[in-house]
């Protein structure tokens, strides 16, 4: 009978192959469950005739795919006994069933023991130039340029993988090769590719923590030239099995940084390791850490690219969620204007024409920068929106009830500095409550001005209702300047913008249209700050009676 056997380094995959239609993946319900992360759920489909004469694979488009022999398939691909089948990172193999098999499974496990006779070699004396009686054998130049032919090619890290253990296992003699690497945020060590010759039972990897801490923190390079004359292989404690008659294990390392370990061994005492063996397994180990840098440097910018792609939706998400027109008011001319410092950001601004034809205009600053402050401002436009319709609409009752919900329902440092006004454009008077707001400026027509002071804390900062509403009325030619602090805090090398230049700025410039007078201020801010990086949000209101 044939069965399907693999590890994924740390647990034993073994299944009976009989007839019938099996789905393979890491979905619970799947007839041969990996419970492995580079596996997809529904991965693959083997089908197996009733005469069990032919096997087929069908690879169920996953996200890392399935390669039979290192080739990756795209079709229903037919495989027989002693092929090399990957499921994402996993390796199995199609095998008769007898325990020889098994053996092939390599596994790892950690001792506390350290080999007493063994060789250390720092990773940059082992990346020394070969010496010539090395590189003049004929299979050593063409197997170094095949494995850096690798830093090129898009195969997938577990075929990579593979295939460089096979290249190796032509210019150094072994029974057993394999790159180990260790889990995530832990010092466990498991076994991502393995290449075995002979067909005969090696056991498990027994591996001394104190030698993979030198190797991965040095790093470092070890030789163990001949195991029996180590007292602690004699014993079975420490590297590996006493059977092995000589082991060696090199860094997968590239600028700066490990990736992992090439470990390769030999129990045949006509192939004892050296020095020279070591520096060409360094070699390799080297070239193979030069892809493992670029698979992650592939895998950050991807996952930069699918951030990017998200900002970009959130982004274009927020922008619509504002206001795209002001409201026409008659006798007045309306202007808001928002510039972002990033793809995302935490000011908001919104104008709505009441039932009774009252005009609400609101400008806020949340706390915070990026995505979260983007989703706190969604979130408190929305409350507020809700409650613009509500027949008993009163300024301090609404400001009330969206504070409370953020109390309530978002952590402490989530709050937002709020001005918020009510305009009756046949009386010309506004109601308003600044929520800890920076004071908004009532310019007059002739330049003077008032500060619209803070009437209570910021929204959502604590239990709080004692926000009282403030009174102005406006006069032909008056405006209301709001804006949040990325106007005033912009910086440049001679500090900060500030309220006092600002105020200046629009007294100077009180005779001007709305759109004209944001337009200008924010041309004043950009040539204070020239190259000096933004750091904030920058919004602008401006409430003017004709």
């Amino acid at each position: 009978m044939l069965k399907l056997i693999g590890t994924d380094g740390r647990k034993l995959y073994s299944w009976d192959l009989l007839p019938g239609k099996y789905s393979i993946g890491r979905k619970s319900d799947c007839n041969f469950f990996i419970q492995d992360k580079t596996v997809s759920r529904n991965h693959a489909e083997l089908i197996i005739t009733d005469d069990l004469s032919v096997i087929t694979l069908a690879d169920n488009g996953s996200h890392n795919g399935t390669a039979v022999n290192g080739i990756r398939i795209n079709a229903p691909t037919e495989i027989k006994s002693g092929d090399n089948i990957v499921f994402g990172q996993v390796e199995f193999r199609i095998a008769a069933d007898d325990n020889s098999v098994k053996s092939k499974v390599p596994t790892t496990q950690l001792t506390k023991d350290e080999p007493e006779k063994s060789l250390f070699l720092d990773i940059s004396e082992a990346l020394k130039p070969l010496p010539s009686k090395i590189i003049d054998k004929p299979e050593v130049l063409p197997t170094i340029f095949e494995i850096a032919k690798m830093l090129v090619l898009s195969d997938p890290k577990e075929i990579m993988l593979h295939k460089s253990l096979k290249l190796i296992s032509k210019v150094i003699t072994s029974e057993r090769l394999a790159i180990l690497f260790t889990e995530e945020n832990s010092d466990e060590v498991y076994t991502a590719a393995s290449h075995i010759t002979g067909g005969k039972d090696l056991g498990e990897f027994r591996i001394s923590k104190t030698i993979i801490n030198k190797i991965l923190s040095d790093p470092q390079a070890i030789l163990i030239s001949d195991t029996t004359q180590d007292p602690q292989f004699a014993a079975q404690h420490s590297i590996i099995m006493s059977e092995m008659k000589s082991a060696m294990a090199v860094p997968l390392f590239d600028e700066e940084k490990v990736h992992g370990i090439l470990y390769a061994d030999t129990s045949n005492p006509l192939h004892q390791y050296n020095d020279d063996h070591l520096r060409l397994l360094a070699i390799f180990g080297n070239i193979i850490g030069s892809r493992l840098q670029n698979y992650t440097l592939m895998s950050e910018r991807e996952e930069k690219q699918i951030i990017d792609a998200e900002l970009r939706r959130a982004s274009s998400i927020q922008k619509k969620l504002l206001i795209k027109n002001n409201p026409e008011i008659s006798g007045y001319n309306l202007h808001s204007f928002q510039e972002q410092c990033r793809a995302v950001g935490g000011d908001l601004y919104d104008m709505y024409v009441m039932p009774d034809g009252k005009l609400l205009f609101m400008v806020a600053d949340v706390s915070g920068k990026g995505m979260g402050a983007a989703l706190l401002m969604a979130n408190i436009l929305a409350s507020f929106r809700i409650l613009y319709n509500q027949p008993d609409f009163n300024l301090c009752d609404t400001v009330k009830k969206v504070s409370s919900q953020l109390v309530q329902h978002s952590d402490s440092g989530d709050y937002a500095t709020l001005f918020i006004g009510l305009l009756d454009p046949e009386t010309h008077h506004v109601s308003y409550v600044n929520a800890g707001h920076n004071p908004p400026m009532l310019v007059k027509g002739d330049g003077t001005f008032k500060l619209l002071d803070e009437s209570g804390i910021p929204i959502g900062a604590m239990e709080f209702d004692l926000w009282p509403e403030g009174q102005v009325t406006l006069d032909k030619d008056d405006f209301i300047l709001i804006f949040t602090d990325g106007v005033t805090e912009a910086e440049s090398v001679i500090g900060q913008y500030g309220e006092e230049r600002l105020e200046k700025y629009v007294s100077k410039r009180c005779n001007f249209s709305a759109e004209k007078i944001g337009e200008y201020i924010f041309q004043d801010v950009l040539n204070f700050i020239e190259d000096y990086p933004r750091s904030d949000d920058i919004t602008m209101m401006i409430v003017q009676r004709k």
